[in-house]
């Protein structure tokens, strides 16, 4: 989960359960510790509950600073500033285990180099809970509430989990980040399985894990809903520069706004810089551009934008008119009712972006392909303008 406090719980016997399992909870900071532990669990505990604390404020990547797991009744808080788990991934990955987590995209990301392919068998509370019917993007606090019963706080405060050691708070607060995972996962997998959307819910957890390993967006202008306006030659230079910067985040490991604001994204692109001092004066303070990069990037703007990149720069995705913007309220109507039909939440079946992108790019966008493409394209191919 963010880079936040965790939840704890706060009323009755829930209560005193739960400060019972926070207190037994395992720290493990040594290769050692983690071989035992993991020596002790059930040999066919068929779940394990899994949640993550990160830091990226200052860095590109997540950088992962406690990693939490639950099997049966086991719960370990492991230290990877401490040592290399990797005995967790091979434990993980030795058996058809369940990894559950709650809206996994960033867990799954700050988890890469323990987890390069992801956590195996991945089951998704949020995603699950949406096919339960229970709504799109339900957070964790709301699950337990929902179907637990328990009341977990309201408010969660920043807090720095590289620091060690851990506060009794944070230590309590991270135990609750997965203890009521296998209670969540068991009562949504019934679920899913009397509605029959077991099978629908497996193909979006693995469409999770694939898309962590997706590359960069390729259009990253679509995103600027204030440039649709512009000339055809004028996004494509903007697109240009959204590339260089996203891959100049990636080799530093550095924020991309470290390196350019959006708005010095589009200034630039508008209104070029006349030598390299007049584009150090236009950037002064991003605190990623040195020299050596300010370089780079004023050798960037020099660079002519072929033709070709320029027909194959998409415009942004809400930049509908006349003919567009009908057959895009049609294809809205169109997917709410089969949403209704179904009982399952319009994004969860069709976000509005897939829609859009639909129309602007007129190919079927890979958000939904799988079973959404065999319920939705014949419905939807036909109304195109």
């Amino acid at each position: 989960m963010r880079a936040t406090l965790g939840k704890a719980a706060s009323q009755g016997n829930a209560c005193a359960l739960n400060r019972s399992t926070v207190s037994e909870a395992q720290w493990i900071n040594t290769s050692a510790g983690l071989d035992d532990w993991l020596a002790q669990l059930p040999p066919h505990e068929s779940s394990a509950g899994i949640d993550t604390e990160f830091v990226r404020e200052s860095t590109f990547y997540p950088r992962l600073a406690l990693l939490q797991i639950a099997v049966g009744e086991a719960i370990a808080l492991i230290d990877p500033l401490a040592f290399d788990a990797q005995a967790l991934r091979v434990w993980l990955e030795a058996a058809p285990r369940a990894c559950v987590l709650h809206s996994a995209s960033e867990d799954i990301e700050a988890l890469r180099d323990l987890l390069p392919h992801g956590p195996p068998h991945l089951f998704d509370t949020q995603i699950a809970a949406a096919f339960a019917g229970l709504g799109a993007g339900v957070g964790y606090q709301r699950l337990v509430s929902d179907l637990l019963g328990i009341d977990l706080p309201k408010d969660a405060t920043r807090s720095d989990w590289t620091r060690r050691p851990l506060s009794a708070q944070q230590h309590a607060y991270a135990v609750q980040d997965v203890l009521h995972l296998h209670a969540l996962h068991e009562l949504l997998e019934a679920k899913l399985s009397a509605r029959g959307y077991m099978e629908w819910f497996a193909e979006d957890c693995a469409r999770l894990l694939r898309r962590a390993d997706a590359p960069a967006d390729a259009q990253p202008q679509r995103s600027f809903r204030s440039v649709a306006h512009w000339p055809d030659a004028n996004l494509a230079r903007l697109r240009a520069l959204l590339l260089w910067r996203d891959a100049t985040a990636r080799r530093w490991d550095v924020p991309r706004n470290w390196l350019l604001r959006d708005e010095h994204c589009a200034d630039l692109t508008l209104d070029p810089p006349a030598d390299l001092a007049v584009l150090e004066a236009r950037t002064r303070g991003q605190r990623a551009l040195r020299q050596p990069v300010r370089a780079e990037l004023w050798e960037h703007l020099q660079q002519p934008v072929e033709a070709a990149f320029i027909a194959a720069t998409q415009r942004p995705d809400d930049f509908l008119k006349g003919s567009a913007r009908r057959a895009f309220d049609a294809m809205r109507e169109r997917v709410d009712q089969e949403a209704t039909r179904l009982d399952l939440p319009t994004g969860l079946l069709c976000p509005r972006r897939a829609l859009e992108r639909y129309i602007a790019a007129r190919d079927w966008p890979a958000e939904l392909h799988g079973w959404r493409r065999g319920l939705l394209q014949a419905q939807l191919a036909p109304l195109l303008p």
